[in-house]
């Protein structure tokens, strides 16, 4: 772990821009780290590829950011939390991987009334049952789940409001909306999403974004660690395997502020680290 007297280094990736909503609560959390974050957007989304090829893709952003000499990583995103995390630890074993669901799941448990939870997530992380078998773990059987695919293109282009993206969520979520108190937003996508899906379950619905508790998560680690840097300015660099050509609106959308530095990346020259 890192000296606590130079700046820490946090390494977050996700399959595309949706894990920069977990960014966003990680800087607020931990302002003085410096961020290191890689979006696959050459290969969103993961949530409809094979477990074998999430693995793969998985590790490839994982070897990225060590590469980068990051003290730690966020998996941000729920299909590669649900389907490679414990993969994840296994291949790199002296580094620190956190991620998307464990936190969700605790928080959603907590504040649950009647224990009746949702999870709406991408193919991959519905089909993995992970959130379903974290909350079974913590005594909870009341659980639906359901996929909601186009919700990450919605977001990718845009389309947060109005009538298209409202008429998706009634399709995906009418069913669930009236069985469950709580909802965990299983995509870092989803919560770019928040007003439509708010719009569509009605306001007594509690939606759990697992940003937030994956941030608290990080900094009590590094707090136990006594890794948590001085005070200071920190930074954010961002790398994608694709530059969209509205990916000034997306970076809007999904973070509010201009990177420090934004740049293209291979991953296939680091794939076989």
């Amino acid at each position: 772990m890192a000296d606590s007297k130079r700046t820490i280094s946090i390494g977050v990736f996700d399959s595309g821009i949706g894990g920069l909503t977990v960014v966003k609560k990680i800087r607020e959390k931990i302002p003085q780290a410096a961020v290191v974050y890689l979006g696959d957007t050459a290969r969103v989304p993961y949530g409809t590829k094979s477990e074998e090829t999430i693995k793969r893709f998985a590790r490839e952003d994982a070897a990225f950011l060590i590469e980068k000499g990051v003290d730690l990583i966020v998996v941000a995103c729920n299909t590669a939390s649900s389907v490679a995390l414990g993969y994840l630890k296994r291949e790199f074993m002296n580094m620190p991987i956190f991620g998307v669901v464990e936190p969700g799941v605790k928080m959603a448990a907590e504040i649950s009334e009647e224990k009746h939870i949702g999870i709406i997530g991408t193919i991959a992380t519905i089909k993995s049952h992970a959130h379903k078998k974290a909350l079974e773990n913590r005594g909870i059987t009341t659980v639906f789940e359901k996929a909601c695919p186009l919700f990450v293109p919605l977001a990718e282009e845009g389309f947060t409001e109005g009538k298209i993206p409202e008429l998706i969520a009634e399709h995906y979520l009418r069913d669930i909306k009236n069985r469950v108190d709580t909802i965990i937003l299983g995509c870092t996508h989803y919560p770019i999403l928040m007003n439509v899906i708010r719009n569509v379950v009605g306001e007594d619905i509690r939606l759990i974004d697992p940003a937030k508790a994956v941030a608290d998560e990080v900094y009590e680690f590094l707090k136990s660690t006594d890794s948590l840097p001085e005070e200071g300015r920190g930074s954010l660099d961002l790398y994608l395997t694709d530059i969209p050509p509205h990916y000034h609106s997306l970076l809007n959308i999904f973070l509010g502020f201009t990177p420090d530095t934004i740049e293209k990346v291979d991953l296939k020259e680091i794939s076989s680290c």
